[in-house]
């Protein structure tokens, strides 16, 4: 009796295993269909984020091997930058007295010119343009029409890719929505991908390696497999830093569920009850240095409308335990009140604030210098391949299924 109980007890564990496998194959397949279904009517979607993704990570040096003439000077020996104010006059002498300077971009070298950016109003809208100006003569190096409001094409090439990224060249609040609804879809197919890859049985090697000698079917599987694993720990971050971006008003508030965060975006300037004049964005430069002295200046988001504020970004601040060197200053456009700082090594920053604070240089790569770059450039040219061997990877299935069924 009792050896017939142990041979029964044995009988069970036996098979324990065995049901737990079934169980989780099971799942895999739930899984599996909602991977398939995602990749397919997302995966051209996927493709062009990968692709124009890729591009952008090398944006300024792409540019700039477009349009020397505008974009690249001779630096003179010894020579130093003109003060500030010059350069940006310099920029608005060349355009109608009615443009508004909008946003300008540092040289990233000693031989860049300063891309300065002006909205001119028009008959049909507003034009969109681009002013180079020489940062030791300031002088203008010649300027360069982005895109008119009434054209559904950019002019300029990187402006195309950047809109085809952002908005699919969408109006921005259909194409935000877009962008951020399929971005959070990718970030669940990117997930349910990891759960199908996982090696029930173990067989490491043969799921992380492309199977040697093997025919057409295996390595069109094989590449697909590896190529979504060994790109899942970037192309996670960057879909959801996307997703951020776009969507801030809708991200946010999910995030404060968890910590404060205080988006810099969101502060506006106030104006004063007399008709007092604005201090000018070198002005604000200033007031950034002195906040950070060793910063160098990237971005300045300019402020042409009266509620607006200027913020300046400034790379290359150096802070005790602080990775990213990164810092972005908000000043009020009338007083040059700084109205906030988006500095993650402040002790006043919260968790949120410093996650937020990490999701552009996540997106762009920066925030690991040139290796961080490479890395999502890798990944979003890997986006097709993902895309193209999945739908190949489908066919295949489907006519192995029809001939079963014959």
């Amino acid at each position: 009796m009792r050896s017939s109980t142990k041979n029964q007890l044995l009988e069970v564990r036996s098979l324990q295993p065995i049901t737990l496998i079934q169980r989780l194959k099971a799942r895999r397949k739930a899984w599996l269909r909602v991977h398939l279904w995602l990749g397919l009517t997302l995966g051209m979607l996927l493709s062009i984020y990968g692709i124009t993704g890729s591009i952008l990570v090398f944006h300024a040096e792409i540019d700039e091997w477009l349009h020397p003439e505008l974009l690249v000077i001779d630096k003179p020996a010894n020579a130093q930058y003109r003060p500030l104010g010059e350069i940006f006059a310099a920029g608005k002498a060349a355009m109608p007295p009615e443009a508004k300077h909008t946003f300008a971009t540092y040289p990233r070298n000693a031989c860049g010119a300063f891309q300065l950016n002006f909205s001119v109003p028009s008959s049909d809208g507003e034009e969109k343009w681009l002013v180079g100006v020489n940062p030791y003569t300031a002088q203008a190096t010649g300027n360069q029409l982005l895109k008119r409001s009434s054209d559904w094409l950019p002019s300029n090439f990187i402006n195309f890719i950047f809109e085809l990224h952002y908005d699919l060249l969408l109006p921005p609040a259909i194409g935000d929505l877009l962008v951020g609804i399929s971005g959070a879809l990718l970030i669940i197919s990117t997930l349910t991908g990891l759960i199908v890859w996982w090696p029930l049985t173990g067989k490491w090697r043969q799921a992380l390696t492309i199977k040697a000698g093997a025919g057409k079917v295996r390595v069109n599987y094989d590449l697909h497999k590896i190529s979504g694993f060994y790109t899942t720990l970037v192309m996670v971050p960057v879909l959801f830093s996307g997703v951020y971006m776009v969507l801030p008003h809708n991200v946010v508030p999910v995030l404060e569920v968890f910590s404060p965060v205080t988006y810099r975006y969101w502060f506006q300037s106030t104006p004063p009850a007399e008709n007092a004049p604005a201090i000018g964005m070198d002005q604000a430069v200033t007031i950034a240095l002195r906040q950070y002295p060793d910063g160098h200046p990237h971005w300045i988001y300019g402020a042409p409308n009266p509620a607006q504020t200027y913020t300046v970004c400034q790379d290359g601040v150096d802070a005790p335990g602080s990775i990213l060197q990164r810092r972005c200053t908000v000043i009020d456009r009338y007083t040059g009140k700084i109205l906030d700082l988006d500095d993650p090594s402040l002790p006043t920053a919260t968790a949120g604030e410093i996650f937020t604070h990490w999701q552009w240089p996540l997106h762009s790569g920066q925030a690991f210098g040139m290796t961080g770059r490479i890395l999502v450039f890798i990944t979003g040219l890997a986006c097709p391949v993902l895309f193209v061997t999945g739908v190949i990877r489908w066919l295949q299935k489907r006519r192995g299924g029809r001939r079963a069924a014959k």
